[in-house]
């Protein structure tokens, strides 16, 4: 009688790492765990422990993780269809798609959220599991399929890092990493949506309803730029909440650059454009992190 195992047969112990690394999605994972430790940084209280800063980072990563696991899981027959996603371990068959990883996920969340719980608050492992949850069932399952705003709502993953790591030094956040959250919230769509439109053949052939996708890449892009403008001014409102100077350069600095970015993909939608858009997010978030962090530290 024939067994599936989770090892496939003829793959060496270092493919089989790299499989697995892949498969948890860890440059997310990264991004997600820095935002969490952001959201701590700026949130006024008692210095936090060492153990309690790396029970927030690990619980975070390790959340994260399970739940990008787990929609490479979903999502293993439609990646096969698209040129970005077609090479993921599920897809190609390098990790069978058994259901003992849905048992691994399921133990990572509940271990991080337990860990959270016990060495940080209830509130604090709330936020962690909220992340994993709007990521791996509420986008992944409920809306990536079903509408355009897919990612939008998607987008409340980030927000709640950073309201974990701010609940880690008070259950009950204060304004400035609720304003965080907002500016995670809405930094969400136009980053994806700047690659939806590079890869919009893409999700079309998958059936993906990406904004893209249900009305077109030039409609797609002005969106873009409307909601990189609404990114960039709700990221000056931190300033009226205690962020400083520093903070304040990050913010100028990264959302000007982002907002010339989409406004070229709005003028002439192309890959370049959109590409350019996408890697502008990814510039504009971590500057504004980085600043954010800083101001944090200083205060």
């Amino acid at each position: 009688m024939h067994t599936t195992t989770l090892k496939p047969a003829g793959r060496s112990t270092a493919q089989l790492t790299r499989d697995v690394i892949s498969l948890f999605k860890l440059r997310i994972g990264v991004l997600i765990m820095i935002t969490a430790l952001v959201g701590m940084a700026v949130s006024p209280g008692p210095a936090p422990s060492l153990a309690q800063v790396l029970v927030l980072a690990l619980s975070v990563l390790i959340a994260s993780a399970s739940a990008g696991a787990f929609n490479q899981y979903v999502e293993h027959e439609s990646d096969r269809l698209m040129a970005r996603t077609r090479g993921r371990a599920f897809a190609t068959g390098a990790l069978p798609h058994h259901p003992a990883w849905l048992a691994l996920m399921a133990v990572l969340l509940a271990g991080a959220v337990a860990s959270a719980w016990l060495v940080l608050n209830g509130a604090a492992a709330l936020y962690v599991f909220l992340g994993a949850f709007f990521y791996g069932v509420v986008y992944t399952l409920w809306l990536k399929r079903r509408t355009s705003l897919n990612i939008v709502i998607g987008g409340l993953a980030g927000s709640f890092a950073v309201l974990a790591g701010a609940a880690a030094i008070d259950p009950n956040p204060g304004p400035l990493p609720w304003l965080l959250a907002l500016v995670l919230f809405l930094w969400t769509p136009p980053h994806f949506w700047s690659l939806a439109i590079a890869n919009r053949a893409d999700y079309a052939q998958a059936g993906v309803p990406m904004l893209p996708v249900v009305v077109g890449p030039e409609r797609a892009a002005r969106t873009v730029l409307v909601s990189t403008v609404a990114l960039f001014v709700a990221s000056l409102l931190p300033l009226g909440y205690g962020a400083g100077p520093v903070y304040a350069v990050g913010a100028l600095a990264g959302g000007l650059h982002f907002v010339y970015k989409s406004w070229l993909l709005a003028r002439d939608t192309n890959r370049a454009t959109a590409m350019g858009s996408f890697f502008a997010s990814l510039v504009q978030l971590s500057v504004l992190l980085v600043a954010a962090c800083i101001d944090g530290f200083m205060r």
